[in-house]
């Protein structure tokens, strides 16, 4: 499938020319690189499609009239104030007296960053004569993880399927440009394009057979200021050779990858590095050979190095054969009990990528512990933008409030280690730290399967940029520049802002998770993951439901998080309510701070995320004829479906608890 759409950059005509810009009609650019060409064509791009005007490029004698695009020097910081833009940042201001707009930066890429501000800027709020943007990306790394595989399909994919690879050849076309465009467009710097899960064929993107089509896909990305990266199998010595190990101290195994590393640098000298899942759900890894993670990693840390190349190792290490019987054996646990113990152990080119929550990308988990734990290593922070647990991009679920929540929650490891300070590099210095999303891309003609999903994918870059922007600017910014219409604006973005919450109320309660059908994770199975080897979540009886996750009489979980969490975490009473149920083992008939009885509530959240479906249905009809037909069907295709979903998620949960408490809802409504 090669039709595609723009997502937020189908930019719509503008009803008014604003004299200012009618005035433009030249573009000015002194650079040649690549990076500055994309930006040239930008601009020419977004003038032609928001105000009808061919903008043709001059020199740099021009007076007057010209969108400037600059290496930032004297002249632009006497407009920039204080404010020094670095290599990614930007400075956009406009000049009354000659009509030019200058957008600058110390590197193309910033200043190819800047343009795509500049014209949202000029969409969103217009242009006052006084314009003054001054930005300067805070998080270092902005990573996009593809789980593509070469088959075609996309593990965790619902959009289709991958526009990288078909029947194991590589695509190449017009769409890897535009999908570069939309990264780069939100600041996106790094991308690996292949699974993580990496099986024998996609073994071979590091040899001859596929290194010279990965170039040309690196060449597009590094056109528009983005590095590639692969995912690579640990043991690729042993599956591309005949060395019969892949221990990591192994002289034959260094020498197997110093080779290879060198050669993928000939073959592509920009190349970013390597993203590894090591030891984890089956995947070979140093475990294997009694080495420890930090002697894996660093081994192929130290064959990169040379060519400035970085190992992305990830976190998400856990036993995954259980036995339910097991109380103290906890999936919560293993991140920290398997990394915590190496701080400081890692080479300075090795990041370790930890998932926002212990377990695994549900609506509702704590904050990973292993944030707090690390102090002297490299850290990225992983999100999935992929709506595995949240919905499979059927159900909407804005999800940049749960990420705004773990970037702002303070780990006290020291006073201001914030995640967002610790993976910004504000926190301990490190420059090499950053935040990876699972993308939720695939080859539909929309990228995202669900419209309204593009708000996630975008929702997430906008936050690596700038994260101290809210979850409410954000979504009100793609609303603006996604859709025409001010009252489609208005609704999607009251359809989006609250979706998370209305999510979390008819599906998982209380921070439990994991009520999903195994295997698919989409739809309700209260018992689905509760007597599995890949481990037991919520422990419902006649009595009551929860986990116990405490030093007193649970897993101990609660003493891996710095004081006061630990405290908090351990006692009942002063758990956050969300997490109650992660936290604790609790009985039905205990009273919340609502004054509700945990059933009660249970009861009332599952009839309520049904009735706020039905309030953004009514919602999306009132803009119908306001937007395109095809778009506006489909969105509403999918609503119902989600309006389908949350009435089984409902009647099952509902029906469940009451059949195991015999306790009847007080508001009399009918559970089966």
């Amino acid at each position: 499938m090669n039709e595609f759409e723009k997502c937020w950059l189908n930019y719509n005509r503008a009803d008014i020319v604003p004299e200012y810009i009618k005035q433009i009609d030249t573009v000015i650019c002194e650079s040649n690189s690549h990076i500055a060409e994309n930006a040239v064509n930008e601009v020419c791009i977004a003038m032609k499609d928001i105000y009808g005007i061919e903008i043709n490029r001059a020199s740099s004698d021009k007076t007057n009239g010209s969108i400037i695009l600059k290496i930032f020097d004297e002249n632009d910081q006497k407009y920039a104030g204080t404010f020094t833009p670095d290599k990614e940042g930007y400075v956009i201001y406009f000049v009354k007296e000659n009509n030019n707009i200058i957008v600058a930066s110390a590197s193309d890429a910033g200043v190819l960053y800047g343009v795509f501000r500049l014209f949202r800027e000029l969409i969103i709020h217009g242009m006052s004569e006084d314009m003054l943007i001054c930005e300067n990306p805070q998080i270092p790394f902005r990573m996009i993880n593809h789980w593509d595989n070469m088959a075609g399909d996309i593990e965790r994919g619902y959009s289709g399927n991958s526009f990288f690879y078909d029947d194991y050849k590589i695509i190449i076309d017009d769409r890897t440009k535009m999908y570069a465009r939309l990264m780069s467009s939100v600041g996106i710097n790094a991308i690996t394009i292949n699974n993580v899960n990496v099986h024998k064929i996609e073994t071979e993107l590091i040899t001859d057979t596929y290194l010279s089509e990965v170039k040309q896909i690196s060449d597009i990305f590094n056109s528009y200021g983005i590095k590639l990266y692969l995912s690579i199998n640990f043991a690729a010595p042993m599956e591309l050779s005949d060395i019969d190990n892949c221990d990591p101290l192994n002289e034959d195994v260094v020498a197997w990858w110093e080779k290879a590393t060198a050669h993928i640098y000939e073959i592509i000298p920009n190349f970013g590095g390597f993203l590894v899942k090591a030891d984890s759900e089956g995947r070979p890894g140093p475990f294997t050979y009694g080495r420890t993670h930090a002697e894996g990693a660093n081994m192929l840390a130290r064959v990169i190095k040379p060519y400035g190349g970085i190992v992305v190792w990830r976190c998400f290490v856990y036993n995954c054969r259980q036995d339910w019987r097991d109380r103290k054996t906890d999936r919560a646990r293993a991140g920290y009990d398997n990394f915590a113990g190496l701080d400081g152990q890692f080479e300075d080119n090795v990041i370790l990528q930890i998932k926002n929550g212990p377990m695994d990308f549900q609506i509702r988990e704590p904050v990973s512990p292993l944030f707090g734990g690390l102090k002297a290593t490299n850290i990225f922070l992983e999100f999935q933008i992929a709506q595995e647990y949240t919905g499979q991009q059927i159900d909407i679920c804005y999800l940049v409030p749960m990420w705004k929540e773990v970037l702002d929650f303070n780990t006290y490891a020291t006073e201001t280690a914030t995640v967002k300070n610790i993976v910004s590099g504000k926190e301990y210095g490190n420059a090499v730290c950053g935040i990876a999303g699972v993308t939720n891309t695939g080859n539909d003609s929309n990228w995202t399967g669900h419209d309204f999903s593009a708000a996630n994918l975008y929702g997430f870059a906008r936050l690596c940029f700038n994260p101290e922007l809210s979850s409410e600017e954000i979504a009100k910014e793609w609303a603006a520049i996604t859709y025409k219409d001010d009252l489609v604006r208005k609704n999607v973005y009251e359809i989006i802002i609250d979706s998370r919450s209305t999510y979390e109320k008819y599906t998982s309660p209380l921070g439990i998770g994991w009520m999903v059908n195994p295997n698919s994770h989409y739809g309700p199975f209260v018992d689905g993951y509760e007597y599995d080897r890949w481990g037991t979540y919520h422990r419902a009886d006649r009595n009551g439901i929860g986990q116990d996750r405490t030093v007193k009489y649970g897993t101990g979980y609660t003493a891996q998080y710095n004081e006061p969490w630990a405290t908090r975490y351990e006692n009942v009473e002063t758990t956050p309510e969300e997490l109650l149920l992660f936290f604790h083992y609790t009985k039905y008939d205990y009273v919340l701070s609502t004054g509700k009885t945990l059933i009660q509530h249970i009861y009332d959240t599952h009839f309520e995320g049904v009735d706020e479906i039905n309030v953004m249905i009514d919602k999306w009809k009132e803009v119908k004829g306001l937007v395109d037909d095809k778009i506006y069907e489909r969105v509403y295709e999918r609503m119902n479906r989600q309006l389908y979903n949350a009435t089984e998620w409902c009647d099952r949960v509902n029906t469940y608890f009451y059949r195991m408490s015999g306790i009847s809802d007080e508001k009399g409504r009918t559970i089966y």
